[in-house]
């Protein structure tokens, strides 16, 4: 891709996601425009973001990119007014759809909270979007926290979208050190939530059954499955746990495979004895106030500060 630094960025939305979006592209050395429809939103975000986070991040040495806080700042600004904070943009993030949007002169990605919507391509496709619009509209889901450290990013397009779009798309959350994914279609929950919901199925089957406690199946994965999954997939650690790699592995263990999975039980509805169970169980090793969430995040934050700076 053609070097875009120094063109600008819109970033629509303030909030945790629009901030972290900011961030992340003011780390490559764009200049970014924060826009929210709260009159004062956009400019405290930046106060946010200067003195609690991008400040924070280089005190740590945990700042990416190759500017400093300062000079990733003087690249920041926000509006209250749309059409001054979408000009001269490239490419736009919107975290909340707005109706002025349908120039044909930028890109256009949505991050999509599929858990929150009643469909999970919502705004971004539907009839607010023109059909010229539509192709150059795409769904980037960056939906694990915090973002700044957890680096995936799914791109989605639209049947409509041009493919010089997804390489633009690709390129450039690449070039600002995201880790993109390209999937060919819309699927219900993207790829992220699906894998993740069969673990918190199976987890939580195991936990309702009696099989073993909320404690030692979370130990499972963070001691177990976790530790490789950190730096590796599956499908490469199947290709690594065989003497001669993936079709040894197939031969070996297909069928144990899939005697277990055909053991497993429907899924689960979440509610009732069980589901007070497990809340009770969990909430008697992090009680759920405030003040021991809040701790139990941060430590969860400084977690994945560290394994980000080790990966790197």
């Amino acid at each position: 891709m053609t070097s875009l630094k120094g063109k600008i960025i819109t970033v629509v939305g303030s909030g945790l996601i629009g901030r972290s979006w900011a961030m992340v592209f003011l780390s490559g050395g764009y200049k970014v425009k924060i826009y929210d429809n709260e009159p004062g939103q956009a400019s405290g975000a930046i106060t946010e973001i200067s003195r609690k986070q991008i400040e924070e991040l280089q005190r740590a040495k945990m700042l990416r990119g190759n500017l400093t806080a300062a000079q990733q700042l003087s690249l920041l600004s926000s509006h209250d007014d749309l059409q001054q904070a979408l000009e001269g943009a490239f490419f736009v993030q919107v975290w909340f759809m707005v109706s002025p949007l349908n120039g044909d002169d930028f890109l256009l990605t949505q991050n999509c909270n599929w858990e929150t919507e009643d469909k999970h391509l919502p705004d971004l496709y539907g009839t607010k979007v023109s059909h010229v619009r539509r192709r150059k509209c795409i769904i980037s889901h960056l939906i694990v926290n915090p973002p700044y450290y957890v680096r995936l990013v799914e791109l989605v397009p639209h049947p409509e979208t041009l493919p010089a779009v997804m390489d633009v798309a690709y390129s450039l959350m690449t070039d600002v050190g995201q880790a993109p994914v390209r999937l060919s279609k819309e699927i219900d929950g993207f790829a992220l939530n699906r894998v993740q919901y069969a673990i918190i199925a199976e987890s939580w089957r195991l936990v309702q059954d009696g099989v073993i406690s909320v404690k030692d199946i979370d130990l499972v994965m963070s001691e177990g499955l976790g530790m490789r999954y950190a730096f590796i997939g599956p499908i490469e650690t199947m290709h690594l746990n065989a003497p001669e790699g993936m079709e040894d592995y197939l031969q070996r263990y297909t069928e144990g495979m899939k005697r277990v999975l055909n053991t497993f039980g429907p899924v689960p509805d979440f509610s009732g004895e069980p589901a007070a169970r497990i809340v009770k169980e969990i909430c008697e090793l992090i009680p759920a106030e405030q003040q021991h969430l809040t701790v139990r995040r941060e430590r969860r934050d400084q977690l994945l500060m560290e394994l980000a700076k080790l990966k790197k």
